[in-house]
């Protein structure tokens, strides 16, 4: 809560909140949570993949997020199909499309997140939204390409039409991301990876991961 207020006087619009420190809560609790924060400043929930410290978060809990009505988006980052998609059907459970805007996070799928729709059924009628941006690792490196990459797919959606160069290209970016985020080692050298590929942009001196030795 201090940290919402001290935010909030800063001049922030929301807040990303990770519900990581949260460990073994009780859904009521992470609920509880969200709520109290939410009433000190607009909340983007933030679905962290457990690799690198997130919590499984069922759909329950994220139609009950959703419901919040000063929540404004949802960045989704669990790496995972199925858990991508509680995110999306909690939303659609709460009637909250219009309100809260989904954003993907799973580096491991980026083009085909923001160029699908996601249809569920509510109440006996199809619904359909779809991820309308991205806050990923990825887009902190090779960003020029990154907003056109985004751009592409904004035009492609907008015209109704999946060229299949565009539908290839999400595999290909994915295997990029298998080494910028060091999936062969469960993520651990992800920042060293974005950082190195940054080193090697002339944006910055160095990683921070080099060692000196002492003869």
């Amino acid at each position: 809560m201090r940290e919402a207020k001290l935010a909030q006087g800063l001049g922030y619009h929301a807040g990303l909140l990770s519900l990581a420190a949260m460990k073994g809560a009780a859904e009521d609790e992470l609920v509880a949570h969200c709520r109290a924060v939410a009433e000190a400043m607009p909340l983007v929930g933030f679905y962290l993949q457990p690799a690198v410290g997130g919590i499984h978060l069922p759909m329950s809990f994220w139609r009950r997020f959703a419901e919040i009505d000063n929540v404004l988006a949802i960045k989704m980052a669990p790496f995972h199909r199925y858990r991508t998609l509680d995110v999306i059907r909690g939303v659609i459970a709460a009637g909250a499309e219009e309100r809260v805007t989904l954003y993907t996070g799973n580096d491991d799928h980026i083009v085909l997140d923001l160029l699908a729709p996601f249809t569920f059924v509510r109440d006996g009628r199809p619904v359909t939204v779809r991820i309308r941006g991205g806050l990923l690792g990825h887009w902190s490196v090779w960003t020029r390409a990154a907003v056109q990459l985004l751009e592409r797919i904004h035009a492609a959606v907008a015209a109704g039409q999946a060229p299949l160069d565009l539908l290839a290209l999400d595999a290909q970016v994915t295997d990029c991301n298998a080494a910028l985020f060091d999936v062969a080692h469960d993520f651990h050298g992800c920042i060293a990876g974005c950082h190195e590929i940054l080193r090697r942009q002339g944006l910055l001196q160095g990683t921070g991961a080099s060692i000196r030795r002492k003869d």
